[in-house]
């Protein structure tokens, strides 16, 4: 993965969202030889900064609030849970994909999906900043997570038909798959480090 130019990374961007849209000549726009599909991974520093917000939220309601280590330790700690929940059902889906004749498509799905979940990071920051600046005010930033997340359900349901191009009923059975498989490893890497998040704030 190498640092990509800021019209390498818009093209990547548009090409996404317009599969997000449901448009498949997004793929046009993405980079979909072997140095794209692992330059797809620097989403994720698109992302970061998005993704920081949430964590430094949650980290402060629940790592100890009277130590900056205990908070640190909590934030990378949930890095890694995002980061996992990201990566490892790619590499799931690497081992499956041949075997459930998708192996044509899975370069052009994880180049879509790495730069759709950049789009979705951003997507998800207002009700991040909600949580971090007006703690107080749970019912509104559970409100505002629940309407983003079940946009982002939408827009990642449509990206998933567009690139994978065999109908609804096969695109809506990899987005399902990979969905079980991303709250998979979610819940297994938060049992793991030992990330317990109250119901309140896990919305």
């Amino acid at each position: 993965m190498i640092m990509l130019s800021a019209d390498e990374t818009y093209a990547s961007l548009a090409g996404a969202w317009r599969l997000m849209l449901g448009k498949a000549d997004g793929l046009r726009l993405l980079d979909l030889s072997a140095d794209g599909f692992w330059n797809s991974f620097f989403a994720i520093i698109v992302a970061a900064p998005a993704l920081i917000v949430g964590w430094v939220g949650i980290a402060n309601e629940i790592g100890d609030p009277n130590a900056f280590a205990g908070r640190f330790s909590m934030l990378l700690r949930l890095a890694t849970v995002d980061i996992g929940s990201w990566v490892l059902p790619l590499v799931g889906l690497a081992l499956v994909a041949p075997r459930l004749g998708l192996g044509g498509r899975f370069v052009h799905y994880v180049v879509a999906s790495n730069w759709a979940s950049a789009i979705i990071a951003w997507l998800m920051l207002p009700s991040a900043l909600i949580r971090l600046f007006l703690p107080s005010t749970d019912e509104v930033s559970g409100l505002v997570s629940l309407v983003l997340f079940a946009l982002s359900m939408v827009l990642t349901w449509r990206m998933t038909n567009a690139v994978i191009g065999r109908g609804a009923a096969v695109g809506t059975a990899v987005f399902a798959g990979m969905f079980v498989a991303s709250l998979a490893v979610l819940f297994g890497l938060q049992a793991l480090l030992g990330i317990t998040i109250p119901t309140s704030i896990e919305s």
